[in-house]
C-alpha cells in the first residue's frame, strides 16, 4: 500500500499545518509550560488544549497506553515530549516527530530523540517501526484521519501496533481551525487555519480497517478514550479489567534493548 510523497500528500514548510504549529502562540505556550492555548474553529467555537498535561509527566492514562507498546517507537505529533521521554526511561527505544521546532527542543531536552518533521515527511525506518503513537488528538492531524492512518500503516512493521486516543464520544467532525491563546500575548489567533478533524473510536475502526489496521484492544482511562490496533492480521478485541489488562500489558512491553539493524534507529 506504500505510495510517493507526492501521493500521500507531503506537508512542505509553507504547509498550514507546519506554519500554524511553528507559531508564537504555541511556541509560547510549550517554553511557559502552560496555557491559555485553544483550537479556534471559524465558527468561533473554541477546543482548549491540555498544555499544562502536555508539559507535565506521563500520567496515568498516558501509562495505560506506553505499557502495551511493542518494539521501537513513533511518537507523532511528539509535542513537548513526556511519552518519548518516558518512554526512553523505561528502557524502550522511542523517536517523537513534530513539526513544531519549540517542541522538537524541549523534548530533546527532557532526554528523549526528536525530529523536526511532518509525520508525511520521509522518515527513518518506514516499515520498521513496532509501534506507532497518535495520542492527544494528534488523529486529527492533517484533517483527513483515513490519509493518517494510510500513512500511520507505511510506517509500522507487519504485525506492528498502533496506538491512538479518540473523542470520549462518537464524532467525526472535519473542521479548519487557527491556534488562538485567549489573548494572552496580545495577537489573537495566527493567522492561517489549517485543516483539523475529531473523531470518535466508532469513526476510526471505520477509517483503519481499509488500511488493514485490525482492532486489538479499547479503554478509558480518567475520561480519555484509546485504541490499540494491529497492521495486517485479525485479532480478537480485548475488554479487560484495568488490573488485569495492566498486567498482560506490562509483559507485552518488554522487548530487546540493544539497537540491531533491523531497528528504525539504527544509524537514525
Amino acid at each position: 500500500m506504500s505510495r510517493t510523497g507526492q501521493d500521500r500528500g507531503v506537508l512542505s514548510p509553507a504547509h498550514p499545518d507546519v506554519t500554524s504549529w511553528g507559531t508564537d502562540p504555541y511556541a509560547n505556550a510549550l517554553r511557559n509550560g502552560c496555557g491559555p492555548l485553544f483550537l479556534r474553529r471559524t465558527d468561533g467555537w473554541l477546543l482548549p488544549l491540555d498544555v499544562e498535561r502536555w508539559c507535565a509527566g506521563a500520567d496515568a492514562a498516558d501509562l495505560s497506553a506506553l505499557r502495551r507498546c511493542e518494539g521501537p517507537v513513533l511518537d507523532i505529533g511528539c509535542g513537548p515530549g513526556r511519552l518519548v521521554a518516558a518512554l526512553a526511561a523505561r528502557g524502550h527505544r522511542a523517536l517523537g516527530v513534530d513539526v513544531s521546532e519549540a517542541a522538537v527542543d524541549r523534548t530533546q531536552r527532557l532526554g528523549g530523540s526528536a525530529l523536526h518533521r511532518s509525520v508525511f515527511d520521509p522518515l527513518p525506518g518506514e516499515g520498521r517501526w513496532g509501534t506507532v503513537l497518535l495520542v492527544d488528538g494528534n488523529i486529527g492531524i492533517g484533517g483527513d484521519p483515513r490519509l493518517l492512518l494510510h500513512r500511520t500503516a507505511d510506517l509500522l512493521a507487519p504485525g506492528g501496533l498502533l496506538i491512538a486516543e479518540t473523542a470520549p464520544h462518537d464524532i467525526d467532525e472535519r473542521v479548519h481551525v487557527q491556534l488562538d491563546d485567549g489573548g494572552a500575548s496580545g495577537a489573537g489567533p495566527a493567522a492561517v487555519p489549517f485543516p483539523w478533524a475529531r473523531i470518535g473510536t466508532p469513526a476510526l475502526l471505520r477509517y483503519a480497517r481499509p488500511q488493514e489496521l485490525h482492532p486489538v484492544d479499547q479503554w478509558d482511562v480518567d475520561g480519555r478514550s484509546f485504541v490499540s490496533l494491529r497492521r495486517g492480521r485479525t485479532v480478537r478485541t480485548t475488554s479487560q479489567s484495568p488490573d488485569s489488562r495492566n498486567s498482560a500489558a506490562v509483559i507485552s512491553s518488554q522487548f530487546p534493548r540493544n539497537t540491531s539493524g533491523d531497528s528504525p534507529l539504527a544509524g537514525s
